[in-house]
């Protein structure tokens, strides 16, 4: 099996002093995969920057000349474009390297020169909206990546789950329309950024093909099992992609300080296996994993290198974490019930 690793040393450089989306997330990952010995047992791709053309298939030109002019004109400032989200100096070019990554793994597994792909990047993206920067994000990099599947791959049918504890809602804003990709998401609610209800279905050509999982704090395990199984498979196989692309972030484990749901290193595990068997059944195997959110550095070290050994078709796990205490709700079946009546499951 070939697995693709695509990362760039120059995703350390977007920084804000203080700020929990730090560079240590990055060099967490990368000390993990090279401990373990995976950096070497993957093939590894240097991104090229995604093209303006790329960035305007999900954004607007005013957005992105308005980055280009604050990069030109504050060359020298950490210029701050909502109240969390900054353009320091090199950051739009690292941001442009994020979104080349996801597009590259696109590429390489579309084309069969691997079998699946790892995008270890950042500033992440699922909160970049159509017109502007939010939550840490500056492009919608996996949103990109899909429609990159469909203008340049001619794909007419991609999957996006999003399994970040905040819900994405720039990628669904970005895809909100478009009926050549399905967005699924299970997030915390409420939480940042308030969006993600479970009425929130698409519009126009892409209604019903948006899939919003909206859960109250505590849920664990148990829980997205259930999810996976009642609503996630049912829902990919009527929607019959020719690709899936995951947002994953590790926020909703139980040691995240940004969230509050109940998540442990085995359940990102099971979760894996099951997008990954999933995709196997398919869409013979085609599947993207690019990172997100994650702010506990020992759980988002540990959890990329469990989901670098599933990609390789190893069983391994590794969680120093413990779980023997931990207390999860256990009310799904309500909110399975109302998603499977508004999407007619």
């Amino acid at each position: 099996m070939t697995s693709v690793l695509i990362t760039h040393p120059r995703f350390v450089e977007h920084e804000l002093p203080g700020h929990p989306e730090s560079p240590e997330r990055m060099r967490a990952v990368w000390h993990s995969l090279k401990q373990a010995g995976i950096t070497e047992q993957m093939t590894q791709m240097t991104p090229s920057p995604a093209s303006d053309e790329a960035i305007l298939r999900a954004h607007s030109p005013d957005y992105l000349e308005l980055l280009q002019r604050v990069s030109r004109d504050y060359a020298q400032q950490i210029v701050m474009l909502d109240q969390d989200t900054w353009l320091a100096p090199g950051s739009l070019q690292v941001a442009r390297l994020a979104a080349g990554a996801c597009l590259q793994a696109v590429d390489a597994v579309l084309t069969g020169e691997a079998d699946n792909a790892l995008v270890v990047a950042r500033p992440p993206g699922h909160h970049a909206c159509p017109g502007a920067a939010m939550g840490f994000c500056l492009f919608g990099n996996v949103a990109m990546a899909a429609l990159h599947a469909c203008t340049v791959h001619g794909l007419d049918r991609v999957m996006v789950v999003d399994l970040d504890v905040h819900h994405g809602n720039g990628s669904q804003d970005i895809l909100y329309s478009d009926e050549r990709v399905g967005f699924f998401s299970i997030h915390q609610s409420p939480l940042y950024p308030g969006t993600g209800a479970a009425l929130e279905t698409g519009a126009g050509p892409g209604n019903c093909y948006t899939a919003n999982i909206p859960l109250r704090a505590g849920h664990g395990d148990a829980t997205y099992r259930a999810l996976f199984e009642s609503l996630l498979w049912p829902l990919a196989r009527r929607w019959k992609p020719q690709c899936v692309l995951v947002s994953l972030g590790f926020d909703a484990h139980h040691a995240d300080p940004l969230a509050n749901m109940r998540l442990t290193l085995a359940g990102y595990d099971w979760m894996v296996r099951e997008v990954l068997a999933l995709a196997q059944d398919i869409c013979d195997g085609r599947v993207v994993f690019a990172l997100e959110g994650g702010y506990q550095l020992e759980v988002l070290a540990h959890g990329v290198q469990n989901l670098a050994h599933r990609l390789l078709g190893e069983e391994r796990l590794s969680d120093p974490f413990d779980n023997s205490s931990l207390r999860t709700r256990s009310d799904s079946q309500d909110v399975i019930e109302r998603i499977r009546r508004i999407h007619a499951i």
